[in-house]
This record gives C-alpha cells, structure tokens and sequence, in this order.
C-alpha cells in the first residue's frame, strides 16, 4: 500500500509539473499584461518598468525556472491585480466551489443510485438522463434562470448566499453527471443482478430492494467510484461555466476574470489548486479501492 501511494505521489508531481508548464506558457503567449493593467496612456517607459518590476521581460524558459523555484517555497507570486499574494486570492474562492461541486456530485450520487427497474421513475429518469447528456451546462443553467428565477420567481437568478442560491446552479451542474452516473448505474446493478450470489439472496428469502442495496449496488460500486473520481474534474471544469452563468463567486469565475486581465500569477494559483485538489481527490478514491474490494488489498 505504501509503495502504491509513494507511485501514485509520484505520478501527481510529474502531472502538476506538466500542468503548470502547459498553462504557463499559454497564458504568456496570450498577450502583455502591461498593456491591459495599465492605463491606455501609459508610456512605453512605465510598460517597461511594469514587466521588469514583475520579471516579465525575462526569456520565457527563465521566468518558469523562477516560478517553479518560488512554488516549492510556498510562493505563488503576487497577483498583477489585487496586488496580494495570488495563492491567497485563490483560496478565497476555493470554499464557494467545494461548495457547488460536493452539492452537485452528492445530488448526481443520490438520483442516480435511488433509479429502480421497471417503474415509472426509471423510465423518468431515462429520459432526464438523455436531456442531461445533450443540453449543454450554459444554456441550461440561463433556461432555469429565465424560467424558475425570472417567470416564477422561486429562486434567486444569480449570486450566493443561503441553500435558495445554490439549487439552481447545483442542478445545472449535476444533471450531465447524473446522465452518466445513471447509465453506468443501471448498466452495472442490472449485470449484478444476473450473478450466482444473488439468485442465493433471493432463495433465502430476501426482498427485492434487499438484494438490490446489500448485494448488487454493493458489488457494482468500483465503477461508479471510478467515474466519480474521473468525472471530479469535469465538475470543477463545468463549474467555470456555472459559476458565470449564475454569477458563483468560486474559483471558475476568478480564473477567468484572471485571464481576461492577464493576472498570470492568480491563474496559475487557480490551476494549481484545482489541479491538486483533482488529484487528491483520486488518490483517495485509489486508497477506497481496497477497502470496497478486499481483493485489490491482498494483490
């Protein structure tokens, strides 16, 4: 087990190390912050100043190596912008998207696991299954604002505050998970059904929804812990989208206010968090593995 974490660990490191440069120089080839931060009348001589005061005129290979050097200091620069430390500026709106995201994974969970075969909410949740795969988050989420904020004025449009804000923006973001997770649901209980240990389970005289929770879901469940840990980085990506729509004031929103001013340092803090979180978050369900199937832990 240890040696798995110490690979896993590994593995995560040389992925944050692409990330970053990935996103690094894509977000310098994307244009000069000096001319977005700074008033359209600045002199070429304060533009100058601005890129050597915040290492930008250096060569590109050179301003990584720093970055990188900084990162494993705990520092993750200071943002062009807010004029705080980026890191900082990120965990400010790291709560609102655990937030979202947990809301909208335990909603896509519960629907999915409660699909029973045969009856009138199976065939219901089929079709909302088929709506969730084919309408995108977007238009979604501005078709609930229009109808159930704007027309019936149940809920708030945008923002976030008590548990009525975040209804709307956790279902817009669930549905496309709970498409998926329903799927792989029905595909893997209804094959577990099928299995010699639960005809056994029906013979001793087991109800139905028995054998159906204590025995098939039971079994069922490495894939569907699969494509949760999969999936956790779609959310966080669908939530940038979400959080625009409704106006979520998390780390989606911020990213993309970074990149729309070129405050490089809050992206990168923004990617990183993100990125770590992802990868935790896997490592966990790696970890989970073992103890859903004992199995895994002997191997």
């Amino acid at each position: 087990m240890a040696r798995q974490v110490l690979r896993r660990t590994f593995r995560a490191a040389a992925a944050l190390l692409l990330v970053t440069a990935v996103v690094f120089t894509l977000l310098h080839l994307s244009g000069d912050p000096a001319y977005v931060l700074l008033a359209p009348e600045a002199t070429p001589e304060q533009r100058a100043m601005f890129r050597a005061r915040y290492g930008l005129d250096q060569p590109l290979p050179v301003q990584y190596v720093r970055y990188l050097a900084q990162v494993v200091q705990g520092d993750f620069g200071q943002s062009l912008s807010f004029q705080a430390p980026a890191l900082g500026v990120a965990l400010q709106r790291l709560p609102a998207t655990l937030e979202l995201t947990l809301a909208a994974m335990v909603l896509a969970v519960a629907v999915s696991i409660a699909r029973w075969r045969g009856t009138l909410f199976d065939r219901l949740m089929m079709g909302i299954t088929l709506v969730g795969q084919s309408v995108p988050t977007f238009w979604l989420g501005m078709m609930m604002i229009m109808v159930v904020a704007v027309h019936f004025r149940l809920l708030p449009a945008s923002g976030r505050g008590g548990w009525a804000h975040l209804v709307m923006p956790a279902v817009a973001l669930a549905l496309w998970l709970m498409a998926l997770l329903a799927r792989v649901t029905r595909s893997e209980v209804l094959e577990a059904l099928e299995q010699d240990y639960v005809r056994t389970a029906r013979a001793k005289g087991l109800t139905e929804r028995a054998v159906a929770g204590r025995h098939a879901l039971k079994n069922a469940l490495l894939p569907i812990v699969t494509v949760l840990g999969l999936q956790f980085g779609g959310l966080l990506g669908g939530a940038v989208m979400t959080e625009t729509v409704f106006a979520w004031p998390g780390v989606g929103t911020m990213i993309l206010d970074a990149i729309l001013k070129k405050d490089f340092p809050v992206v990168l803090a923004g990617v990183m968090v993100v990125a770590i979180g992802f990868i935790i978050v896997n490592l966990a369900l790696d970890l989970l593995y073992a103890v859903l199937d004992p199995r895994i832990r002997r191997a």
